[in-house]
């Protein structure tokens, strides 16, 4: 060693610290790859790809392989850096060696590649893979033996490095994947997908019209009434029941009897009970994807949702479905508006799980379905207007109500909460 000159020892320290950097920022490349953009590219036939999935299939090994390179040149650029301060400084020169070779390693070994491999992880995996492979195959039996005892600690704590960890993602997380999307997806779009999302967990009893929303007609009622309610009417099927809506007997097509209204002189209560559909009857807490394929089966568009005494608690149709999973079908202005200092006004009737999709909060669905009964919970009465609460962790204020119900309600912006 006393031989080679000292701008030799230089040249190759300086090339151990760049097989270090590599090293380093290779080993943050490839472990903090996207695995879901990985098997992507995969499966489009990416060859680096593929080398880097196969390498990631055992971590334990290429970790291994890794590490045993970049100790082997760190302690090597150790030993180097000191010849070198001894040479030109004498005993004195291997402190300062020391110190200055941390500081190099530091900077130029492991932040720098380490910053870069995290920012582009692709940059320098892919071309890692393709030297890891070779590499991996060569010092095999090192790798396996320090593996060995290395595992053989790990199995002490329970832990299998054998076993294929193959990442997954729960709903929450998923959803928070695609919450996150505003760059690549339009917001439609991501509503929609959080909709589907959301659809397994989600009940009738979370989207349908509850019942004193409910318009039907009571066939006790005078004709004049009903006619007058046929012809008024906003929607395609209207339930027909007697004096209650507990009571229905079926329900009736506009489009249907006001054909018959308009043709027949002599209509009569007959003619209605005549075209009424047999009601279908909905548990109220049936999965939306099992209420669809309900509908489906039995080739119905509309039901009343009961509660477990049989009782009518609401109603639901196939619109009301889909607009559960898609949002609002109608431009109409919706019932959660947002302004530009970050608040919302938001309807007392919206339900917890629509405004939890639009703002992307995470108010708790278990309880009351619309933001009413969540603040009368949470308040156990009805709150005046001006009363100002924080509702899991949502500073808000009551802008009206009434005797049986809060009607309109103001979220302030997080800045506001002090």
């Amino acid at each position: 060693m006393n031989d080679i000159p000292t701008s030799i020892l230089f040249g190759i320290l300086i090339a151990l610290l760049g097989f270090s950097a590599f090293f380093s920022g290779s080993e943050t490349a490839l472990m903090t790859l996207n695995r879901y953009r990985l098997q992507h590219l995969v499966k489009q036939g990416h060859r680096s790809a593929k080398k880097a999935q196969r390498l990631l299939k055992r971590p334990d090994r290429l970790l291994g392989l890794i590490l045993l390179g970049n100790n082997f040149v760190n302690i090597l650029a150790s030993s180097l850096a000191t010849i070198l301060g001894m040479r030109l400084m004498g005993d004195e020169g291997i402190a300062i060696a020391a110190g200055a070779l941390t500081l190099v390693v530091l900077i130029f070994s492991e932040v720098a590649p380490k910053t870069l491999a995290a920012l582009k992880p692709e940059v320098l995996a892919f071309p890692a893979a393709w030297i890891y492979s070779p590499l991996l195959k060569i010092f095999y039996p090192i790798v396996w033996f320090v593996n060995l005892i290395a595992n053989g600690l790990l199995r002490i704590f329970g832990v299998k490095a054998n076993e294929h960890n193959t990442a997954t993602l729960n709903k929450d997380e998923l959803k928070s994947i695609v919450a996150e999307t505003d760059s690549i997806m339009p917001e439609k779009y991501k509503n929609i997908l959080l909709g589907i999302i959301d659809l397994e967990s989600a009940t009738v009893e979370d989207i349908m019209t509850p019942r004193n929303e409910i318009t039907g007609i009571d066939i006790e009622s005078s004709l004049e009434d009903i006619i007058q309610q046929l012809k008024s009417s906003q929607h395609t099927r209207i339930p027909v029941y007697k004096v209650s809506i507990d009571r229905v007997i079926g329900f009736l097509h506009l489009r249907t009897i006001l054909i018959q209204l308009f043709d027949n002189d002599n209509f009569s209560k007959q003619d209605i009970t005549d075209n009424l559909i047999p009601p279908f009857f909905i548990p109220e807490t049936t999965p939306l994807h099992k209420q669809i394929q309900n509908f489906k089966f039995d080739q119905a568009r509309i039901g009343l949702v009961v509660d477990e005494y049989g009782d009518v608690q609401g109603l639901v149709s196939m619109d009301d479905l889909l607009q559960g999973i898609v949002g609002e079908i109608t431009t109409e202005e919706a019932d959660v508006k947002k302004y530009e200092d970050g608040s919302y006004i938001v309807d007392g009737s919206v339900t917890v799980r629509e405004l939890n999709r639009i703002t992307h909060w995470n108010l708790p669905t278990k309880g009351p379905k619309t933001i009413n009964g969540l603040i009368i919970e949470f308040m156990e009465t009805i709150p005046q207007p001006n009363t100002s609460l924080i509702l899991h962790g949502h500073p808000l204020e009551i802008i009206s109500s009434d005797k049986r119900a809060i009607t309109r309600i103001k979220f302030l912006p997080p800045k506001a909460e002090k």
